[in-house]
This record gives structure tokens, C-alpha cells and sequence, in this order.
């Protein structure tokens, strides 16, 4: 399943945890043992995450032997990035007319 909406990465990465193993992610491909140790969280929190960053797109996974490395899908935050990117540009260029209240 792919992510369809900004509201559902924006959710995604609104947990601590998910951000910090996106972050990770972006420099290297890890296995869960890996994450276990850069985050002090515990093995079966990593995988809960993992499975919803999976799920989502955000990473792909792949078997090495007993393990199983994860990678940052980096088109998927590209394209994440760009949405927030036009909202932004919109409000820098907004005007300070207000509408009236009904």
C-alpha cells in the first residue's frame, strides 16, 4: 500500500519513534537488531513501527539471512517533502487581506 495523503505521512511521522527510525534510515540500511540499539526501544516496539512504515511505504524491507535489513523509500518523503513544500511557498506568497466574518 502506498501513502495517498500528506495527512497520513504527516501521522506517520508525528511519532517520536517513527521519526527517529526515519532518520536512521536515511543514512544506512539497518536491520532490527541495529535499531533496537541506536533507539533503546525494545524489539517489539521497533517492529510494530517497522510494520507501519512498511505498510505505508515509507520503507521497504529485505531478508539477509536471520535478518531482515529495512531501507528508506526516499521517493516516498520526496514526495511528502513537495506537498509541504507548496503549502509553504502558498503562505509565504499569501496576502494579509482577511475575509470578512460572516
Amino acid at each position: 500500500m502506498l501513502i495517498s495523503t500528506v495527512v497520513d505521512v504527516s501521522g506517520i511521522l508525528a511519532d517520536p519513534l517513527r521519526f527517529r527510525i526515519v532518520d536512521l534510515l536515511a543514512n544506512e540500511e539497518l536491520c532490527t537488531c541495529h535499531l533496537v540499539e541506536l533507539t533503546g526501544a525494545k524489539q517489539p516496539t521497533i517492529s510494530h513501527h517497522l510494520k507501519v512504515l512498511r505498510d505505508a511505504g515509507i520503507v521497504s524491507s529485505e531478508p539477509v539471512g536471520r535478518n531482515t535489513y529495512y531501507r528508506l523509500r526516499a521517493e516516498a518523503l520526496q514526495s511528502y517533502a513537495l506537498m509541504v513544500s507548496e503549502i509553504a511557498d502558498r503562505a509565504a506568497g499569501a496576502t494579509r487581506d482577511r475575509l470578512p466574518c460572516l
